[in-house]
């Protein structure tokens, strides 16, 4: 989503008879044109050196990315639904279908950065292609058709969305390995102000219902919304920062076998993990690796690049305990869908504003939960190849909550559900505390 090579599944969304007039589908087409752009801009950063860069098996290449998006509007949408319409180039189903068994077999994905042909220019020329038929397919499908067709278009969006935040998650790791370290992007002022304290806040027990509702669009693994009986519960109102980290590192947390799951204590000892992704010990002080280069730790930042194994020994120590994800969406319920997301530029988490009640609920990073990833009850995998995107990954993972600074703003919900393997670490994992 692993994980975010995982992505999200089918939509629940379902689409007005207004969006099927003339403006509408002008809206439809702007819409699919700025995503697309999106993610050549977060590319256009880059250069074809680093476009090609695959640092570990979970990750993959940025051009890898740009060109597997483009293979899911063509496969998915162009193919049956354009008449007429030519494929870009045959060869291309097996390099960039993702993990797709129904569509056919595919090129190893610890492989990708092996795919220097065909070239950057070539796939965006690919990427050209599929857009301008993607315009015309919007523009000119039957009217019956196309309230039908819009519901796949819009997963086809937010799976692009879902890349353009794995683009900037691979190419900070694998930058991370360069002894330059170089940076992506020049460095954005940094919002500089101690942490507030930690506050609790208390939310009664009950029936409650989670899940998506309405019409707006959804992954299929959102759904159905369910009822459910919680306890009373209580939540920090922030995330868990540096400096807090550093006190349970020097209390040896990664030496402590009894603050760990015992997976969790193996891939420590297998790993050598002594703190989280990206923390270096500089001359004087701790510096971490961000997308803007090297710099010092902000103890008031929160902690990020944790993995759900660190997560709850740190909770295990702290004497608490991390939230269910059913928890986590209660307390958000009604929350505002705004925080620290891609649309910012930082592309780095910030310290906690101090504003009463829960903060940081949205954006700054991903909030590991103690729920494993699994359907809801009466959830059933849509049919046929679109059914994979999801269902077929309901094992072995975790789920997070929230979104991060590198997620796109109009992306995110109270009821999305992200979901990596717990030993995973490059994704922007964070913290946040629970009680009973």
């Amino acid at each position: 989503m692993t994980s975010l090579a995982r992505e999200g599944t089918d939509t629940g969304s379902t689409v007005s008879a207004a969006a099927d007039s003339a403006s509408g589908r002008q809206i439809w087409q702007e819409r699919f044109a700025a995503i697309r752009d999106a993610s050549h801009a977060l590319a256009a950063r880059l250069s074809p050196e680093d476009q090609m860069l695959q640092s570990m098996a979970d990750a993959s290449p940025t051009k890898w990315h740009l060109a597997h998006t483009t293979w899911f509007f063509e496969t998915f949408l162009l193919a049956p639904h354009l008449p007429g319409y030519r494929v870009f180039d045959e060869r291309f189903g097996y390099l960039f279908n993702s993990y797709y068994e129904a569509v056919g077999p595919r090129h190893p994905r610890p492989s990708r950065g092996m795919l220097s042909r065909p070239s950057l220019a070539e796939i965006a020329a690919y990427r050209a292609h599929v857009d301008g038929a993607m315009i015309a397919l919007i523009g000119t499908v039957p009217a019956g058709a196309w309230l039908e067709l819009a519901s796949l278009v819009d997963l086809g969006l937010n799976h692009e969305q879902q890349h353009q935040e794995l683009i900037l998650m691979d190419i900070k790791h694998a930058l991370s390995l360069n002894p330059l370290q170089p940076a992506y992007l020049l460095p954005v002022p940094a919002e500089r102000r101690a942490a507030p304290p930690l506050a609790w806040i208390e939310f009664p027990g009950g029936l409650h219902e989670i899940g998506h509702v309405g019409e707006a669009f959804c992954f299929d693994n959102e759904a159905p919304r369910h009822r459910l009986w919680l306890e009373k519960f209580r939540l920090a109102s922030r995330l868990v920062t540096n400096g807090e980290y550093l006190a349970f590192i020097a209390d040896g947390g990664y030496r402590r076998a009894e603050l760990w799951l015992s997976d969790g204590w193996a891939t420590v000892c297998r790993e050598g993990w002594q703190a989280p992704l990206y923390w270096s010990d500089g001359v004087d002080e701790r510096a971490i690796f961000t997308l803007s280069g090297a710099r010092r730790l902000d103890p008031a930042e929160p902690v990020s690049h944790v993995s759900h194994y660190e997560a709850e020994a740190y909770a295990r120590w702290a004497g608490n305990r991390l939230p269910s994800e059913a928890e986590w969406e209660v307390a958000a319920a009604g929350a505002a869908l705004s925080g620290n997301l891609a649309d910012r530029g930082l592309y780095h988490p910030q310290p906690a504003p101090g504003a009463p009640g829960l903060q940081q609920m949205i954006g700054d990073l991903w909030e590991w939960t103690s729920s494993p990833y699994i359907g809801y009850p009466r959830y059933r995998a849509p049919k046929g190849a679109i059914g994979e995107y999801n269902g077929k990954f309901m094992s072995n993972q975790m789920v997070l909550r929230g979104g991060a600074a590198v997620t796109p703003a109009d992306h995110i919900r109270i009821t999305y559900r992200n979901f990596f393997p717990p030993a995973a670490r490059w994704a922007f994992g964070g913290i946040r505390l629970a009680d009973d």
